[in-house]
């Protein structure tokens, strides 16, 4: 008889969240399931199995049967959220709507949260956060703050430097003080989601990290950094807790099945 234990001995699974994308290959063009190989190497390269969360159909409904496989969720970057979302009116350089994604994430983040599974986001899923915690976003950064600093274009990653407050989750993972980070955004967040606490700004007071408080975890970062081989320590974090999220649920399990 096959247990319905899970196995403790396996790597933590960390889903990461994609797009459908037209792609070709050979005699091909199709849409597929797209995502940079950077993501899923920061995943694997710190000790999880990476799998991939295109949108689907029934959002809620799939994400409650993708999450039971999952120790871990990340909220990858990407095009903007819908500003309808969160009451605004959309702004001329603001992205095409994808309510696919935006449908699909937030199902996800929100089951996430029920049970308790590590969640990190990037960049998009940063502001995605945000939202689905009633904040709002800036949609153009150069109308707000007068600068390109954060997307100079092109495909080519800015480097700015952020302000790590101590005593944070943050911290705790790549220390307080400053930290030189790779940028590709024009969105960012203006009020503060409920329940968020703000751990790492830049010196024009823009909102470069949020995090939730308690056993909750839930960090995210306006940056990219699995554009940073060298430094895997924010993917480590969020494996470390989905190990430990893992465990927790391996041990309810085993009592389950004693009792």
């Amino acid at each position: 008889m096959v247990s319905s234990v899970s196995d403790p001995s396996r790597t933590p699974v960390v889903g990461l969240t994609t797009y459908l994308e037209r792609a070709t290959q050979g005699v091909w063009d199709v849409r597929a399931s797209f995502l940079p190989q950077q993501y899923f190497d920061a995943v694997t390269a710190s000790g999880a199995t990476a799998v991939l969360l295109p949108p689907q159909p029934r959002p809620a409904q799939a994400a409650a049967a993708v999450l039971d496989g999952l120790d871990g969720l990340i909220l990858t970057g990407g095009l903007d959220v819908q500003p309808e979302l969160y009451g605004a009116e959309r702004h001329p350089l603001t992205d095409p709507p994808r309510a696919d994604r935006d449908a699909w994430e937030l199902a996800l983040l929100a089951g996430a949260r029920e049970r308790g599974i590590p969640v990190f986001g990037i960049c998009r899923g940063l502001q995605l956060i945000n939202v689905a915690l009633g904040g709002t976003l800036h949609q153009h950064l150069p109308e707000v703050l007068g600068t390109e600093r954060y997307k100079v274009g092109g495909g080519v990653f800015a480097e700015n430097v952020v302000r790590v407050d101590a005593g944070t989750r943050l911290a705790g993972l790549v220390g307080a003080g400053d930290l030189t980070v790779h940028s590709y955004h024009h969105q960012g967040i203006d009020r503060v989601g409920e329940g968020l606490r703000v751990t790492a700004r830049t010196d024009d007071g823009l909102v470069q990290a949020i995090e939730t408080g308690g056993d909750d975890y839930l960090v995210a970062v306006q940056w990219h950094p699995e554009e940073n081989a060298e430094d895997r320590r924010l993917f480590l974090g969020l494996v470390a807790a989905a190990a430990r999220h893992r465990a927790a649920r391996t041990a309810s399990e085993h009592q389950g099945v004693s009792a």
